[in-house]
């Protein structure tokens, strides 16, 4: 009985509510393909990106004998830690890492405030000349960095900050790309907060730290984890103001042993240390992973 009634119901249902039951199936359908072939993209992309890392991670475990070995292996025959002890005996990496933390740290620390400093001026105070100053930063840009590494070496040299931290930390306590980012979000704030800040008696100073900084944390945040980023990958000012192994960051640190002293470049060696001196950026990133993509997903709507 409730087999013929399925079947009356069926059959008693209009070719338009069939027509679109069909095209329910079809979209469904489609949908499902669309997600499969999205989500194989993603794994796809996924493996080209973390490759290289895997090839660091497989080469600084590789005897060194067969990183020379042609064509080379993506899997080796065997495994050893000798990379990691000779790294250790060639150069100060635990000295060199405390370098690299204490110039990417207080670069960092020092040029977005400074940066929030400058961008708050030229977006929320009015003053006479603020167009001209901001194309003038904004022209500095167009200036190859290479064309004033000379001058400003020479400069710290006659003061003498060569092999010191404050050397290779003093002339990058500022930049433009960061002052013209926070500027952009800040004009996004309304000035309603300023204005009633004022009207309560609180000073530019104060505006600018307990009211404009909490309201754009989401820029402060690229800003600083770009500049973090740039500043611990950072090699050529580094390698310059620096001439002796324990002042040196890691990464200049690594850049003198390919070829030094032998005719062949010791790959695991230096792929050990690419890997020691990736890591901590990889732990923060995973760290603020979350926070980051919604600072970068947050400027870019401001």
């Amino acid at each position: 009985m409730s087999h013929a009634t399925s079947m009356t119901s069926v059959n008693d249902r209009t070719p338009e509510e069939m027509a679109h039951d069909k095209l329910v199936r079809r979209a469904r359908i489609r949908h499902t393909i669309a997600r499969i072939l999205t989500y194989v993209l993603l794994i796809v992309m996924t493996i080209i990106i973390i490759f290289p890392l895997l090839i660091v991670l497989i080469t600084s475990f590789t005897p060194n004998e067969l990183t020379q070995t042609w064509p080379p292996k993506v899997i080796p025959s065997s495994f050893t830690l000798d990379n990691y002890t000779s790294l250790f005996q060639r150069m100060p990496i635990g000295k060199q890492l405390l370098n690299t933390v204490i110039f990417a740290g207080a670069v960092t620390v020092f040029s977005v405030f400074f940066d929030a400093l400058a961008a708050y001026g030229l977006s929320r105070i009015d003053f006479k000349g603020r167009g001209l100053l901001l194309g003038v930063l904004i022209a500095t840009m167009m200036i190859p960095a290479m064309a004033l590494l000379i001058p400003v070496y020479k400069l710290l040299a006659s003061i003498g900050l060569v092999n010191t931290y404050w050397g290779i930390i003093i002339p990058r306590m500022a930049d433009v790309g960061g002052i013209f980012l926070l500027r952009q979000f800040f004009i996004s704030l309304p000035k309603d907060l300023d204005n009633a800040a004022r009207i309560d008696g609180a000073g530019e100073f104060r505006i600018f730290l307990q009211i404009i900084l909490p309201n754009a944390k989401s820029a402060v945040l690229v800003v600083t984890m770009f500049n973090f980023m740039g500043n611990w990958n950072d090699l050529l000012w580094p390698l310059i103001m620096t001439s002796r192994p324990e002042t040196r960051t890691i990464t200049a640190g690594l850049a003198m042993l390919t070829g030094h002293g032998s005719s062949v470049t010791p790959y695991g060696v230096v792929m050990a240390g690419a890997l020691i001196s990736a890591l901590p950026l990889l732990i923060i990133f995973f760290l603020i992973q979350k926070s980051f993509v919604q600072g970068i997903a947050m400027t870019g709507i401001k």
